[in-house]
């Protein structure tokens, strides 16, 4: 049987290509960091209260990248919640606790959005109205 004869099956095909585009899209926007002198401390780190995509340094700081996939950047920006983010901002306050400066760390949080051809767009210091 094929994975158009079966649904579990091109369900499981479908979720690991997804999966795997995820992972590409993170890497395409951790290399950009790179470049730009933001090398990577954590990926995909994972708190008590969830998991920040990309946590990468700037200086002194941390800037915790939430990585968001999809046929076009207006799209993937919808899939960013006030409630992801809230969730996000929690691990990240975990992160920082075992930093030197702790919870002094100067922290960013960014939103990279990466459409079907490869383009990543960043907003920095992105925040959503609840």
């Amino acid at each position: 049987m094929n994975t158009t004869t079966c649904p579990n099956n091109a369900r499981s095909l479908r979720g690991r290509t997804s999966y795997l585009a995820g992972q590409s899209a993170e890497d395409l926007v951790a290399r950009r960091y790179e470049q730009r002198g933001h090398p990577a401390l954590a990926r995909r780190w994972r708190g008590s209260r969830g998991e920040i995509d990309i946590i990468a340094q700037d200086g002194d700081g941390v800037i915790f990248v939430e990585v968001k996939k999809s046929r076009s950047h207006a799209r993937a920006a919808t899939r960013v919640t006030a409630q992801q983010m809230n969730r996000i901002f929690d691990t990240g306050s975990e992160f920082v606790a075992g930093l030197p400066n702790g919870q002094l760390t100067d922290v960013r949080f960014d939103v990279a959005l990466v459409d079907e051809m490869g383009r990543v767009d960043v907003i920095e210091n992105a925040s959503i109205a609840a």
